[in-house]
């Protein structure tokens, strides 16, 4: 039964557990990958061009977005991130699965252009309590840093009702459950079989005739 492709998009706050909840993702579906988003930053220890994130000067990502090779692209802190769009394209024509880990605004971007194709989670924290903790638990971040991504926090949190599911992580197992029900019932939408299904429906019906 081949089908198209579908983009699943997984947000959070900074500590609320998307990347762990993308790895878990990842490692149980193997017709799902991530799609690999081209940043201004620079390389963290261990990153590798290409398979973390493609690593952009702020010119070659200027010219990418004049050559509207973007299907999204945002400011975020002091860096600037995007999802370039012919990897994407071919995943979907091919029938493969790609996981997204934007922010509510690549997300809008996202369902702008390919609103049939994206299918939008949203990770709440237990509280902004438990996810302060979180972050301070991780020992990487300066105070600074952990105040402006508290702040932001609250802003990503007021965006949780333009999702197509809301899920709160307060629990990894049973949050991951919920989110595999989600990948398994999106795939199985009449809509996404369309050329199979439409080919099955035909032969069924000149059988009867």
């Amino acid at each position: 039964m081949k089908r198209k492709g579908v983009l699943f998009v997984l947000s959070s706050p900074s500590g609320a557990g998307k990347s762990t909840m993308a790895r878990k993702l990842l490692a149980a579906e193997a017709n799902m990958g991530l799609s690999v988003s081209a940043t201004t930053r620079p390389p963290r220890a261990g990153e590798v061009d290409g398979s973390d994130y493609y690593f952009k000067t702020d010119a070659q990502f200027a010219a990418m977005i004049e050559a509207d090779e973007f299907i999204e692209h945002a400011q975020v802190f002091d860096h600037r991130y995007g999802t370039p769009q012919a990897p994407v394209e071919e995943a979907l024509a091919a029938g493969r699965d790609m996981l997204f880990d934007v922010d509510w605004q690549g997300t809008r971007a996202l369902k702008g252009k390919l609103q049939n194709d994206v299918v939008s989670i949203f990770l709440l924290p237990p509280s902004l309590e438990e996810l302060e903790r979180r972050l301070r638990g991780r020992g990487t971040d300066s105070e600074e840093v952990i105040e402006r991504r508290m702040a932001r926090a609250t802003n990503e949190i007021s965006h949780y009702d333009s999702y197509d599911y809301v899920f709160v992580n307060d629990d990894l197992d049973g949050c991951f459950q919920n989110v595999r029900k989600v990948v398994e019932a999106e795939r199985l939408r009449a809509s996404r079989r369309g050329p199979w299904l439409e080919e099955f429906v035909r032969t069924m019906e000149r059988q009867d005739d």
